[in-house]
């Protein structure tokens, strides 16, 4: 607990450092929050910005910025320094992932209060955002663990978001699209933020299965880093 406590406050420094970093936090609801406000257009689903918003932020957002993260980590040999101290994958993967998930988890919030749902849309809203968080974060993770350093990172990353992040909205229009997304953790965030009256066990169990496999890739990517850096 002692390892991902230091590593969880590391983490939170080096986020404060980088401006680039933070403001992916705070820029999605403040859009979100003045087109909500500032465009007003006839039989416009009220909080149609709220959840697009949302859905790019859980998304798209934070996987660039999971990476950058451990790139920097692997560049600047952070990580090597940790590897040699004895420090586990789990411990690594909690420390890292932990401060950005508590920043996802108020982001989260924030749009759920900017978008005045009720309180099972909250709840409903709040399990997908945080959990497809949570998704977003390890797979940026584990790319970064994959890159050999922050460029490599960056090229490695946007097509992934973009492909993960993306998706979804391809799926609006095309059938093929639609039933081939049902396996990505987006496409079931994008699910429950559009229509609260979907059931919830089902994206949820997709989004869990997600994690497990983001989780595993990371833990393989570690300990094929530490071979390496060993």
């Amino acid at each position: 607990m002692r390892i991902i406590k230091a590593i969880f406050i590391k983490q939170a420094k080096d986020m404060f450092k980088n401006p680039m970093v933070l403001v992916m936090f705070i820029i999605f609801p403040v859009v979100a929050l003045m087109m909500t406000k500032l465009v007003t257009v006839e039989d416009l689903p009220p909080n149609m910005f709220v959840t697009m918003m949302a859905a790019i932020f859980a998304g798209m957002g934070l996987i660039s910025s999971a990476t950058g993260v451990i790139a920097e980590d692997i560049e600047q040999k952070s990580l090597r320094f940790l590897m040699i101290a004895g420090v586990k994958p789990y411990q690594y993967l909690f420390g890292t992932i932990g401060f950005y998930l508590l920043a996802g988890a108020v982001a989260s919030v924030l749009f759920a209060l900017i978008g005045d749902f009720t309180g099972t849309e909250t709840l409903k809203f709040l399990a997908v955002m945080i959990s497809g968080t949570a998704a977003s974060i390890l797979l940026g993770a584990a790319i970064g663990l994959l890159s050999k350093n922050q460029k490599t990172a960056t090229s490695l990353s946007m097509p992934v978001a973009m492909i993960v992040g993306f998706t979804p909205m391809i799926a609006t229009f095309n059938e093929t699209v639609e039933k081939a997304a049902g396996v990505l953790y987006t496409q079931q965030i994008n699910v429950i933020v559009n229509d609260f009256s979907a059931g919830l066990w089902k994206p949820l169990l997709v989004i869990a299965c997600n994690i497990a496999v983001f989780i595993v890739i990371f833990v393989a990517a570690y300990k094929k880093k530490g071979i390496k850096l060993s």
